[in-house]
């Protein structure tokens, strides 16, 4: 496919909320399929916290951007939320501080991602288009709920660390490869979802171009072909490193990409203030005759499995 090939056409705008910057938490390269969706101990991410509040130096606030077109209330909460969807798998793991006080742990916040598919289709919204020439969503062969693969909460622990087994996301015109996030405080866990409290930040975590190209050129990325955006033409990514959500990358096998990548970064906000994302301008088109942000109908329990659940 045309990877490196950048869309001029598309003019930069900047959707920034507030300004500042912060810094990446290191990843953990292990070996294997498996390894990258392994649970490990947590001494990596206490130590990296305990090394930021010890310098007394403190991330600044994190840029917060649109939520985008797609996004849907509802999200369950769970570790892994691929659903079977096909895709080189990426384990990501977001450590939340408070820029406000020496950059201490957050405890107990929820953090919300989302993202499109290896084709570029977002669960709820399987219909629209994502540019260029792609298989339709429904003949990638899984079994995921068409309104919720790709979703999901995870509860802060006391490092403030959260992980997420997923899926490396494809593209869809005319945005760059990207996960959203929202991190919520001040709610509770009910019905297998995250329910009230305040949305403190949204943003927008993003990928090194050389890898997510290298990414595309492998099955089944390489069926969605057409122009893909590069960061430095993207509409939201304003270029600010990992200020602006640019992910850490570890290779699971630097000789083999197939086998997955481990993706960091430190998420600084306020706890103490509000940002939802909605109506910022940026993210794209919404599609026409798509949902509007209600929760989806017939989501699964959190108990349930993906294949119980899918729908046709």
């Amino acid at each position: 496919m045309a990877g490196n090939h950048r869309n001029s056409s598309i003019t930069r705008r900047r959707a920034l909320a507030v300004t500042g910057g912060t810094v990446a938490a290191g990843g953990l390269a292990v070996t294997g399929y498996q390894s990258a969706f392994a649970d490990t101990t947590d001494t990596t991410e206490a130590t990296a916290t305990a090394s930021a509040t010890s310098t007394g130096a403190c991330m600044t606030l994190m840029s917060s951007v649109t939520e985008g077109p797609y996004y849907l209330d509802g999200a369950l909460v769970r570790k892994d939320i691929t659903e079977g969807k096909s895709g080189v798998p990426l384990t990501l793991r977001l450590t939340v501080v408070d820029a406000t006080d020496g950059c201490t742990p957050v405890k107990g916040t929820a953090v919300e991602i989302w993202h499109c598919d290896a084709w570029g289709y977002y669960s709820g919204y399987t219909t629209a288009n994502p540019g260029g020439s792609a298989p339709a969503e429904s003949e990638d062969g899984s079994t995921a709920n068409d309104n919720t693969y790709l979703r999901g909460y995870q509860i802060a622990n006391a490092n403030g660390v959260v992980k997420f087994e997923t899926i490396f996301p494809g593209w869809y015109t005319p945005r760059t490869c990207h996960i959203h996030v929202k991190v919520h405080t001040g709610g509770e866990k009910k019905d297998g979802t995250y329910e009230g409290g305040t949305v403190n930040y949204t943003g927008q975590l993003f990928f090194d171009d050389t890898i997510a190209e290298e990414i595309f050129a492998l099955e089944p990325y390489s069926q969605h072909s057409g122009s893909y955006t590069t960061l430095d033409d993207d509409m939201v990514y304003d270029g600010g490193g990992a200020s602006s959500g640019l992910l850490t990358l570890k290779a699971v096998h630097k000789a083999d990409p197939s086998k997955g990548y481990k993706g960091s970064l430190s998420l600084a906000i306020d706890p103490d203030a509000e940002n939802t994302g909605a109506g910022s301008g940026g993210g794209g088109t919404p599609p026409s005759g798509g949902p509007s942000g209600e929760p989806p109908s017939g989501a699964p329990s959190e108990s349930a499995s993906p294949s119980a659940s899918a729908s046709s």
